[in-house]
């Protein structure tokens, strides 16, 4: 079976990290050997970390879409240590700024399958909610977004600009133990469902970096 070209590309630039790894470890001990394995796994890590929508045609555009975005738009968000972001990357406080990024854009796409899964041109509420993140085109607006709503790059784009302000704003995801919604729930409808953001936690709670011990 044909693999998405999401994971081939992922495959790829692995196996050119390995490549890079092994070229720098031919003449050094073991504590060069982890470093290079680190600087290794963190470079397939800023380019290609895992996405729950990999296997959808156009995925590898709205990844690096994403990630250039919080490069631009997200200097708080990935700064801060949400409330309750443990619910969602129990190890978040330790990560390094790559592995903040690949949270939060694998977070978006989790969250993507519960706004359109992930059809790009999806309309909800009649027209009032449209692309991937399902953006009223008044939000797209006064947040000053550009290109096209229904592309899926572009409205990744805006989506990050809207999810670093709120976050930003509330240090929140969804709840910063305030009551009422905060972070990402002020504007998407699936953070306010506890099934849907059950789900969402799982898969980011599930990947390596959320996961991945410290030493002491």
């Amino acid at each position: 079976m044909k693999r998405p070209y999401g994971i081939r590309m992922r495959s790829v630039l692995v196996l050119a990290a390995l490549a890079l790894l092994s070229a720098c470890n031919m003449d050094t001990g073991p504590s060069s050997e982890e470093a290079a394995q680190e600087k290794a796994r963190l470079l397939a890590l800023a380019v290609s970390p895992p996405m729950r929508w990999e296997h959808k045609s156009g995925s590898d555009e709205w990844t690096a879409a994403t990630l250039a975005a919080l490069e631009r738009e997200g200097v708080t968000m990935l700064s801060n240590v949400p409330h309750d972001i443990g619910t969602y990357c129990p190890n978040y406080a330790e990560l390094t700024k790559v592995e903040r990024k690949a949270f939060w854009a694998g977070f978006m796409s989790a969250l993507a399958k519960h706004e359109s899964t992930y059809n790009p041109m999806a309309a909800g509420g009649g027209g009032r909610w449209l692309g991937l993140m399902q953006i009223a085109p008044g939000t797209w607006r006064s947040y000053g977004c550009s290109g096209h709503i229904t592309d899926g790059a572009d409205n990744m784009a805006c989506a990050v600009r809207i999810m670093s302000k709120q976050v930003g704003r509330d240090n929140a995801v969804a709840r910063d133990g305030s009551g009422g919604w905060r972070g990402v729930a002020r504007d998407w409808g699936p953070m306010r469902s506890a099934a849907k953001r059950a789900d969402i936690a799982a898969w980011t709670s599930s990947q390596s970096y959320c996961t991945a011990k410290t030493e002491s």
